[in-house]
């Protein structure tokens, strides 16, 4: 009796162990981050966090573009990728190159072959346009040229996608991401899409400027972390690296740190964990202002309602990335 009951045990936790990933699936928030990623080093803490949450998120794709800092969009492209490699995810994750131009310049070429950020844009026009019953996120952490042109080469994809920015001192001007492609932005601001910002707010506790890490916590908690990848990863500033925690470190100790203790702000990767958990920030919707010669303008009549992220609860943000760079479950991503 008693081993019949044992065997109705396992058999039952068997069953179960083969149907849970079969729900997860279907539940996984389908998700394209779009991110300069050689700018700082928040962006490459996104990503690890995005891709050692697979059972959250169904990650089908990165796409990258230029800003500012960090060189080219090929070397932009050379970093994701690095960070995808150092995931151990190499083979299942694809990163495709977006823009390295700006989105006026880039828009009137869009009918021709092989135009600036064709490969990122593309890929971004064919998922959103794939059959799933589920709508695509699109995770934008750097400026917002690939999803302004993805809108206006299918202005359809507008209805089955929800684009989350990471960008913004709103109401205040300025801020990085915002600066490198204003027209972009607004684009997207008058466009028939679901639009959601969090915001930046330099210096401001109610912002993802708030949401830091700091070189003492990283140097103690990273070592190590992540799948362990062979061959060695060359980084970008030199060494080689078996797993993304120790690739950490040394994104901290070769960017300039700030405050007491010394600290960098994780403003990408809060973005993600919003989309991941919503109660870790409060949501606000208003009527979409507008850009005019860099200062927003406010539109009190406009129907038109974007939502902004703020109040990012950093305790819980920053306790539930080092708990996934600890107990991550990959992605799996798509071909």
């Amino acid at each position: 009796m008693k081993t019949r009951l044992l065997l109705s045990i396992l058999i039952l936790a068997a069953l179960t162990v083969a149907i849970i990933p079969v729900r997860a699936a279907a539940e996984r928030i389908r998700v394209i981050l779009d991110t300069d990623a050689n700018n700082e080093l928040d962006d490459q803490h996104a990503i690890a966090y995005l891709l050692f949450n697979g059972h959250v998120f169904d990650v089908e794709g990165i796409t990258v573009n230029r800003t500012r800092a960090g060189g080219d969009v090929h070397q932009h492209y050379a970093e994701a990728a690095r960070v995808v490699e150092l995931c151990g995810l190499k083979d299942r994750v694809k990163v495709y190159r977006g823009a390295d131009g700006s989105f006026d310049a880039i828009r009137p070429q869009l009918s021709q072959p092989g135009y600036d950020g064709a490969e990122a844009v593309n890929f971004i026009i064919q998922r959103a346009n794939a059959p799933d019953k589920r709508r695509l996120v699109l995770l934008p952490v750097g400026k917002l040229t690939n999803i302004a042109l993805a809108l206006a080469k299918d202005p359809g994809i507008a209805s089955k996608v929800r684009i989350v920015w990471l960008g913004s001192n709103y109401p205040e001007p300025g801020e990085y991401n915002q600066v490198n492609d204003e027209p972009s932005l607004n684009y997207i601001l008058d466009a028939g899409v679901d639009f959601e910002i969090a915001i930046v707010r330099y210096g401001k506790p109610s912002g993802t400027d708030a949401v830091r890490a700091t070189l003492e916590d990283i140097r103690r908690i990273m070592p190590g972390k992540g799948p362990r990848v062979t061959p060695a990863v060359k980084g970008r500033h030199g060494g080689e690296f078996h797993t993304f925690g120790d690739y950490a470190v040394s994104l901290f100790e070769n960017i300039q740190l700030h405050g007491n203790p010394p600290s960098r702000a994780l403003f990408d990767m809060a973005a993600v964990a919003i989309v991941k958990n919503p109660a870790w920030a409060s949501a606000v919707k208003l009527p979409a202002p507008i850009l005019k010669d860099a200062k927003w303008v406010e539109r009190p009549d406009n129907p038109r309602r974007i939502v902004l992220w703020e109040n990012f609860d950093r305790s819980a943000i920053m306790k539930d990335f080092y708990e996934s760079m600890t107990h991550y479950r990959l992605a799996g991503g798509k071909p």
